[in-house]
C-alpha cells in the first residue's frame, strides 16, 4: 500500500536550492522553464526538520572515528585503534593529493550511513576489548552496521553503502542496503518561472570622503507557486522498521508534519521565505502517480483566479480525469488552511468534491491519515515516547 503526498506551496522570493552559480535550480517541463527545488534538498529539510529530530536516530559521516573516539574521551590510542578497525571495514582514510591521509578528521572516502545504536555499540566493544580484540573488531562492527538500521530516517530514506573491495571478507554475508520505503520528487513549479537578479549594496558606516556603497554585488532569485510528490511504501517501511508498527505510524504523522511545516535553509536569512503549504493532497493507493502532468500546460492566473487558486484548479481536473480514466485511489484526504481552497472538478456541469474527506487543520489531516492506518495518533505518540525513555533510562 502507497501513503502518496501532493503538495502545493507559494514561495515568496527566495534561493532555497541553488546551483553551482549560485542561481535557483531549474528544469525546463511542458517546454518552458520551471523552479526547481531537488529532491535531496526536501529530504535534507525534512530530515534535520524540529518535527523528525525525536526520530532521528541514523548519522551519516566520514568522521566516524572521530565519533566514536569523542565519545571515549578523546583518547589518541583510541582513535588510532578506530581508525584501524574502519579500514578493515573497507572505509579507508581519504587521501589528499600528495598521496597523504587528510589530517582534518574528515578520515573515510566515503560517507558512512549508520544507527546512533550501532555507533554506541561499536564505542562498547572498543572499551571493554583491549587491542588483542582488534582483529575480531571489523566482522563485529560490519554486523552492526548491516543489522542495526531499524531507525526511522534510515527505514525512509534507504541506504547504499559500497566498502572498499579489499574488505569483501568481512562484509560477507552482511548486507550493506536498505531498502528505501519513500520516493521523493523535485518540486517543480506550476507556472513558467525565470531567475530574477537582485542588485544590492552595502553602505559603510564610516565613510570618510567617499559617499559610494562599502561594498557591492548581485544576488540571483525567484518566487514560485510549487507541485510537491512525495510517495511512502508502508509494508517496506514497516519491514525496516523491523515490524514496529506503531514506530511506522509515528513516523508516517511526523513527515507529514515537517512537510508541512519546514522549508529548505537556502538563502533563508536573506528571503525569509517561510510560506507554509496552500494545499496537500493526501491518498491511499496500490500504484503510484504523479500528477505533474497537470502542469505540463503552465499555469497563468485566469480571471479572479491567482497562481495559487488556478494551480489547485488545474490540479483538480487533471486528477479527476485520472479518477474516470485509471479509477480513483483507496482513499483520499484533501487539506487546505480553514479549507480556504477545495480541491473540485466539473462533472457533467456540476462541481464535484475529489475528497473523500476535507479536513481545516494539519493536525486533523494526521489523525484522519494515521487513522485509516488503524492507529490512534495520540496513542502512537505516546507509546513512541515511552520507548524513547525507556531506551535512555537503560
Amino acid at each position: 500500500m502507497l501513503i502518496e503526498i501532493h503538495v502545493i506551496q507559494n514561495h515568496s522570493p527566495a534561493n532555497l536550492n541553488r546551483d553551482d552559480l549560485g542561481a535557483p535550480k531549474t528544469c525546463l517541463f511542458g517546454g518552458v522553464l520551471r523552479s526547481r527545488i531537488s529532491s535531496q534538498c526536501l529530504k535534507r529539510s525534512i530530515r534535520m526538520s524540529d518535527q523528525f529530530k525525536s526520530l532521528l536516530g541514523g548519522v551519516r559521516t566520514r568522521q566516524l572515528a572521530r565519533l566514536i573516539t569523542d565519545k571515549l574521551g578523546g583518547n589518541a590510542d583510541i582513535k588510532k585503534r578506530a581508525e584501524k578497525v574502519l579500514s578493515a571495514c573497507g572505509f579507508k582514510p581519504k587521501q589528499t593529493k600528495k598521496g597523504k591521509e587528510d589530517e582534518e578528521g574528515e578520515r573515510s572516502k566515503m560517507l558512512v550511513y549508520t544507527s546512533r545504536e550501532a555507533i554506541d555499540e561499536m564505542v562498547k566493544l572498543l572499551q571493554e576489548g583491549g587491542e588483542s580484540t582488534d582483529n575480531v573488531l571489523p566482522a563485529q562492527f560490519a554486523a552492526l552496521i548491516s543489522e542495526r538500521v531499524a531507525v526511522p530516517d534510515m527505514a525512509l530514506s534507504g541506504r547504499m553503502l559500497e566498502p572498499d573491495k579489499s574488505a569483501k571478507e568481512v562484509w560477507k554475508n552482511h548486507d550493506t542496503t536498505v531498502e528505501a520505503a519513500l520516493q521523493v520528487a523535485h518540486a517543480l513549479s506550476t507556472h513558467e518561472a525565470h531567475p530574477e537578479v537582485d542588485y544590492y549594496v552595502a553602505a559603510d558606516d564610516i565613510p570618510g570622503e567617499d559617499a559610494g556603497a562599502g561594498y557591492v554585488d548581485e544576488a540571483m532569485f525567484g518566487s514560485a507557486c510549487f507541485y510537491k510528490y512525495l510517495s511512502i511504501h508502508w509494508e517496506t517501511l514497516v519491514e525496516n522498521l523491523k515490524e514496529n508498527k506503531d514506530l511506522a505510524a509515528h513516523t508516517v504523522g511526523a513527515l507529514i508534519r515537517s512537510i508541512a511545516l519546514t522549508n529548505p535553509t537556502g538563502k533563508q536569512n536573506s528571503f525569509a521565505a517561510h510560506n507554509p503549504p496552500d494545499g496537500m493532497l493526501i491518498q491511499f493507493s496500490s500504484v503510484p502517480i504523479s500528477y505533474a502532468n497537470a502542469f505540463v500546460d503552465p499555469v497563468r492566473p485566469k480571471g479572479d483566479r491567482a497562481m495559487v487558486s488556478q494551480s489547485i484548479a488545474q490540479l483538480g481536473h487533471y486528477v479527476h480525469d485520472l479518477d474516470v480514466g485509471y479509477g480513483p485511489p483507496l482513499k483520499r484526504f484533501w487539506f487546505s488552511p480553514n479549507l480556504r481552497f477545495r480541491l473540485t472538478a466539473l462533472d457533467e456541469k456540476k462541481e464535484m468534491d475529489l475528497a473523500d474527506e476535507n479536513v481545516k487543520s494539519l493536525d486533523d489531516l494526521v489523525r484522519a491519515v494515521i487513522c485509516e492506518l488503524g492507529f490512534d495518533w495520540a496513542e502512537v505518540q505516546n507509546e513512541v515516547l515511552k520507548a524513547v525513555v525507556s531506551e535512555e533510562d537503560a
